[in-house]
């Protein structure tokens, strides 16, 4: 009995078969090889077509199947993650009506702002758990200022995650969680929030329907099933934002537990059993998926735009011929500090946890007779560290208190410098284990078909890969807090 996983990225389309059974990914496929397009019109603006999401998940499923030789009808259950607080829309015959503005686009954060000052910061971090800033509430709020033609033909709102489960079983649903990280959902009324719609005069009718997040959320159709090699009349049975979606694939579902992600962007989520809130938005809480009026267990997000597309960009402009990794070891040539090189990784739009400011990616302190490429790729997984231990503080100053961190050997974690750094810096002990988003997907459509009868039944077969222990700390600490003083320097200068 197989699951199937679809992890919705930035860069790329992952899905993965799980043996339900052995709890074990037995096949794999990316699309497209090189990374996905994100449009850029304008400065801060960040777009992507919900209608390549969907070619590349059709192509990434057919090359499984093609490659692996999986029997495709085997499967029983579909699960999805996704980029979270993207916005799609779609009319009422399912068309879509532009892009979706994702969630590393800026353009919204002065009505978000706006709506923060309106509502009440007080009662938005309350009742929301977070402002406003440039969430998909946000985002829906600007297409209805600046398109208003668009937002006239808007039927239903929807998530990346939602639109893919709707092209494939043809319904459109929602679910608290989902709400919540648009910032949609009233926490203290446990509802669709009034302040939020009434703000920006949203009609209710474009919200989906709401349904329990492990739960089915519709049906495989027949001919979408013929033209992937899939059983018509199997459930999509979980859709999930990529974070929560990484800590359900880590196991990281009771309060106090902690997960990282360090892909395109770089987050850090806690789970707590308390509607808690930063009184300044650096960071935020959104619904876990195992929120429930009994269990209201919450997600605290630490999120960080500029990591993997750093270090993506320096890359691409510093060694293009080179492996991700042929960098990791060419980076661990350099010493700790890079020779003085310093980088502020922040150049992927506006940083929530920097009070929504930009201060663009900087390399800083090049010295032209001594510095090179080790130095260079040093620099950059440094600097993507120390954007982790400054959000951590963040998170350190909210009641959170790690004391060990779980990831998925993936992405930045494949680099045993970078690895160790984000544990020399944080002062952590890092799990690392073999699950990703794709599989945290599959895994989490085994519980919401009932195929797995609790989480606990879904992680009986999980195991740690490899740990780290902090051993670099004071040297780091050093460097870390020189790092931190050209951070808060620039960032005053944004005043």
């Amino acid at each position: 009995m197989y699951l199937l996983g679809i992890d919705i990225g930035t860069s790329s389309i992952k899905v993965s078969v799980v043996d339900s059974v052995l709890q074990k990914c037995i096949a794999t496929s990316n699309y497209p090889e090189k990374e996905a397009e994100i449009k850029s019109l304008q400065t801060g603006w960040a777009e992507q077509s919900p209608l390549d999401w969907w070619q590349h998940t059709q192509k990434a499923i057919l090359q499984l199947r093609d490659v692996s030789g999986v029997n495709l009808k085997e499967v029983k259950a579909i699960g999805i993650a996704y980029q979270m607080h993207g916005l799609v829309i779609v009319d009422k015959d399912q068309n879509v009506l532009r892009d979706s503005i994702i969630w590393c686009d800026s353009r919204a954060v002065v009505l978000g702002e706006q709506a923060f000052d309106a509502i009440g910061h007080e009662k938005s971090l309350c009742n929301l758990l977070n402002s406003p800033g440039n969430f998909t509430a946000s985002k829906l709020a600007w297409v209805k200022a600046n398109e208003p033609e668009i937002y006239e033909c808007i039927d239903k709102i929807m998530l990346p995650g939602d639109f893919i489960a709707m092209k494939l079983t043809g319904e459109i649903t929602t679910s608290i969680p989902a709400l919540s990280e648009g910032i949609f959902w009233d926490f203290s009324k446990n509802e669709l929030s009034e302040e939020v719609m009434n703000h920006y005069q949203f009609d209710k009718k474009i919200i989906p329907e709401l349904r329990q997040l492990f739960s089915v959320h519709g049906y495989l159709k027949d001919e979408i099933a013929k033209i992937l090699g899939l059983t018509a009349g199997i459930p999509v049975s979980y859709k999930s934002g990529d974070q929560p979606n990484n800590a359900l694939s880590l196991n990281v579902l009771k309060p106090g537990e902690v997960a990282a992600t360090a892909g395109t962007s770089g987050v850090i989520y806690g789970v707590s059993d308390a509607l808690t809130y930063d009184s300044n938005s650096r960071v935020n809480t959104f619904a876990h998926v195992t929120y429930t009026n009994e269990t209201p267990h919450t997600g605290v997000l630490l999120c960080i735009n500029g990591t993997g597309s750093m270090y993506r960009w320096a890359k691409n402009n510093f060694a293009p011929q080179l492996s991700y990794p042929e960098l990791n070891k060419l980076s661990a040539a350099a010493p700790i500090g890079s020779n003085g090189l310093r980088v502020l990784p922040f150049g992927n739009g506006a940083e929530r946890m920097l009070g929504n400011k930009y201060t663009g990616a900087q390399l800083l302190g090049i010295n032209l007779n001594t510095h090179n490429q080790s130095d260079i790729f040093r620099a950059v997984q440094e600097g993507i560290a120390f954007s982790f231990r400054y959000g951590l503080d963040i998170m350190r100053e909210n009641g959170m208190q790690p004391k060990v961190i779980r990831a998925g050997k993936a992405n930045l974690f494949l680099s045993d410098v970078f690895a160790q750094t984000f544990v020399d810096v944080t002062g952590v002990r890092l799990e690392l284990y073999e699950n990703d988003g794709s599989v945290g997907a599959a895994i989490g459509a085994g519980i919401g078909a009932g195929i797995y009868k609790t989480a606990n039944d879904a992680f009986s077969a999980h195991k740690i890969i490899t740990y780290m222990e902090p051993k670099n700390t004071q040297a780091y600490e050093v460097i870390y807090q020189d790092w931190k003083k050209i951070l808060i320097k620039e960032l005053n200068n944004q005043k």
